[in-house]
C-alpha cells in the first residue's frame, strides 16, 4: 500500500506543459489525484487538462503563469485560494538550462534562468508550504540534476542553480520532519525532453538518455518508501557517476566534467 495519498489530493505542477511536467501529472493522475497544470503555454496545458480528465477523470486545472516573474508564487497561491483549490503536493519542476562558456552567455538569459531555476523554486514552495504541511498527506518535489553534484563548466549558471535546489531541497525535508508531509529532491541526467531544444545542442548530453516515465516512476517509488529519502539519484549509472565526482579530489571532478561537458 503507498504511503502518500493520491486520491482525494490535488497536485500542483509547474513547467508542465511538457517533458517531465507533462508526465508527473499524467502519472499523478492515474492514480486518482487532481492536478493544476502550470507554465506559460495555456494551449498546451488545455489540451493536456482535457486528456487527463477524459482518460482518469480527475479534475485538471490550467493556470498560464510566468513563474520568473517576482512573487509569482504568492500570485499564484492567491489565484489557486480565491477558487478553492487547496494543493497537497507541490512538484517544482519548472527550469531551463544553457550550454557554452560563462562569458558568452547573454546576460539577460543569466537572469532569467537564475530567476526560474531558484528564485521560483524557492518562492513557489514558500508560498504553499503552509498549506503542504498543515495538510500532510502529499509531497513537496523539486527536479534538481546530477549537475547538482559537481561544478558543471560550460553549463556553470544551470549546475550551480541545481546545487541550491538540492541543497534547499534536503534541508527543507528536515525542517518539515515531522509534518507528514513528504519531501524530496530528484536528480535526474539527461532526459529525452524539450530541454535539449531551448539549451540548442547536444553537447549538454552527458550519458544515457532517459524517458521521461523513467525519472517519474523512480520519484514516484521513492516518495512511497516507508521513510522518503530527502533526495534520489534516478538512474544506476548517474548515481555511480554522481557518487564517484563526490568521492573524486576536487580539481579531478572539475576536469572530467569540463571534458565531458566539452567545455
Amino acid at each position: 500500500m503507498s504511503t502518500i495519498a493520491y486520491r482525494g489530493t490535488c497536485a500542483l505542477i509547474t513547467g508542465a506543459s511538457s517533458g517531465l511536467g507533462a508526465e508527473f501529472a499524467r502519472q499523478w493522475a492515474a492514480r486518482g489525484a487532481d492536478v493544476v497544470l502550470v507554465a506559460r503555454r495555456l494551449d498546451r496545458l488545455e489540451s493536456l487538462a482535457a486528456e487527463l480528465e477524459r482518460d482518469h477523470g480527475v479534475t485538471a486545472t490550467p493556470v498560464a503563469a510566468d513563474l520568473s516573474r517576482h512573487g509569482a508564487g504568492q500570485a499564484l497561491r492567491e489565484q489557486l485560494d480565491s477558487r478553492g483549490i487547496r494543493i497537497q503536493t507541490l512538484i517544482n519542476n519548472a527550469g531551463f538550462g544553457s550550454h557554452g562558456a560563462f562569458l558568452e552567455q547573454d546576460p539577460d538569459q543569466i537572469a532569467r534562468m537564475i530567476q526560474l531555476n531558484v528564485g521560483a523554486v524557492a518562492d513557489v514552495a514558500r508560498a504553499f508550504l503552509p498549506h503542504l504541511t498543515a495538510d500532510g498527506r502529499g509531497a513537496l518535489v523539486t527536479v534538481a540534476s546530477t549537475a547538482a553534484y559537481q561544478p558543471t563548466p560550460a553549463m556553470a549558471v544551470y549546475g550551480a542553480t541545481k546545487a541550491f535546489v538540492l541543497s534547499l531541497t534536503e534541508a527543507l525535508a528536515y525542517e518539515t520532519r515531522d509534518s507528514g508531509l513528504r519531501v524530496l529532491a530528484v536528480s535526474p541526467g539527461p532526459v529525452e525532453t524539450e530541454f535539449f531544444d531551448v539549451v540548442g545542442t547536444r553537447d549538454a548530453v552527458v550519458g544515457n538518455v532517459a524517458a521521461p516515465a523513467d525519472v517519474v516512476t523512480a520519484t514516484r517509488r521513492a516518495l512511497e518508501r516507508h521513510r522518503t529519502p530527502p533526495s534520489v539519484i534516478a538512474g544506476l549509472g548517474n548515481r555511480v557517476s554522481a557518487r564517484a565526482a563526490q568521492l573524486a579530489p576536487r580539481r579531478l571532478a572539475l576536469r572530467v566534467a569540463g571534458r565531458a561537458l566539452k567545455a
